[in-house]
């Protein structure tokens, strides 16, 4: 049986293709002990519906499971932010930049979730513009170096009252970096923005004390915090076990294991190869860094190559059945091995990184620190390749871009 899937989402960031390509060519053509062998051609027959069936529901499981975990740690986020409001201190503002960062660890391997028109990225209604869009113009939200009333935070005659309405409407109004709302609007209202070269944003505390706009700066941040959970929930409500989403989900389930396999291949090669790292690779510029005022970007890419390996192998705490790695194996077991091997190397290596990632981008050709991250884009790259192979031993056809 063979399903085709074209339909490709929205972008997170539709510049850089054409660097991203260009990267693409360069890491192709660098050495790397990451390539692996591809697979053999399969010799056994192809999986029956109730294998599909049981691998895309241990999928439904996992995915749901990953939106709970996200949405716990964002409220945790919550509190802290709460309580910096509350109480404006060097001590709280700390604590609230550290919940962010632990909440955004839970939320990156969600990110293997995406890329096949469900519930966060459907192009009707999906939220995911409002979670995770990127990049972001910080200047559209608050004051920049050289412009101390810009954004929706000065600006008390456009936007008299900063409320969750307001917020939704702005984002990505008259521009795609136009962003109001999500995790990055929250980081740069917390961190602000970053103009060092090693570090990341050193927002002053007087932003939430003295400074004329304190209040509306403090509400806006509540509000984009409680609207980020918000959605977080309405996504992971589609994946309950009685939820209308889920069940056509697996309908076809040769369909829905298409689509998880696609969801990963894609995140691999075209978004986080691609348009997260091999852009930024490009460009050397800190303004393509995912998480840019946060420096947080190195934790981004490992989290988003953890996600890939969590839905192939299935491994997620409280989940227990079949994975797609199962299939593949009664198909092609060097290809599967093969696989495997691969996602291991690109965890490994992103978490391994021996630098920020701005530090990396930002280094010279050769350097260690670029070089290692060369080196990583060409393992995900390489993975994605093989989700593809794996797709394909299955007899299903995914595309990997983005």
């Amino acid at each position: 049986m063979v399903a085709t899937l074209v339909a490709a989402c929205g972008d997170d960031d539709d510049t850089g293709t054409a660097a991203t390509d260009t990267a693409g060519t360069s890491a192709s053509s660098a050495s790397s002990a990451s390539s692996a062998p591809t697979g053999t051609e399969p010799e056994a027959a192809g999986p029956t519906d109730d294998e599909l069936l049981a691998v895309a529901t241990t999928y439904t499981d996992l995915v749901h499971a990953g939106y709970e975990a996200a949405i716990a740690s964002a409220t945790e986020m919550k509190t802290a932010i709460e309580a910096f409001v509350a109480d404006p201190t060097d001590a709280t503002l700390g604590a609230a930049k550290d919940a962010w960062l632990a909440s955004r660890d839970d939320y990156g391997p969600t990110e293997a979730f995406r890329f096949y028109d469900g519930p966060i990225d459907n192009p009707t209604d999906g939220p995911e513009g409002q979670i995770n869009a990127w990049p972001m113009d910080e200047a559209y939200v608050d004051y920049v170096e050289g412009d101390a009333t810009a954004g929706i935070v000065s600006d008390t005659a456009g936007y008299p009252d900063i409320t969750v309405d307001v917020l939704v409407e702005a984002n990505e109004q008259g521009g795609e970096t136009n962003i109001s709302t999500g995790w990055h609007a929250i980081e740069f209202l917390l961190w602000g923005q970053d103009l060092s070269p090693d570090g990341p944003g050193e927002r002053p505390l007087a932003d939430y004390t003295t400074d004329a706009n304190a209040e509306r700066r403090a509400t806006y941040l509540q509000l984009a915090t409680q609207l980020l959970i918000d959605d977080l929930n309405s996504v992971a409500e589609q994946w309950a076990p009685d939820a209308a989403y889920r069940t056509e989900f697996l309908a076809d389930p040769a369909v829905a294991v298409q689509r998880l396999l696609r969801g990963i291949g894609a995140l691999s090669r075209g978004e986080l190869a691609g348009e997260r790292m091999a852009v930024a690779y490009e460009t050397k510029d800190q303004e393509d860094e995912h998480s840019c005022f946060s420096d947080n970007t190195a934790a981004d890419v490992t989290n988003n190559a953890r996600g890939a390996e969590i839905v192939y192998l299935a491994e997620f705490p409280g989940i227990d059945g079949p994975s797609p790695s199962d299939l593949v194996a009664a198909v092609d077991p060097a290809l599967d091995e093969a696989l495997r091997a691969q996602l291991a190397t690109s965890v490994e290596l992103t978490s391994g990184f021996p630098a920020t990632f701005e530090t990396m981008i930002a280094a010279p050709e050769g350097d260690p620190a670029n070089e290692a991250l060369l080196e990583a884009i060409v393992s995900i790259e390489d993975q994605g390749d093989m989700i593809a192979e794996a797709a394909a031993a299955l007899g299903l056809e995914i595309t990997l871009e983005v």
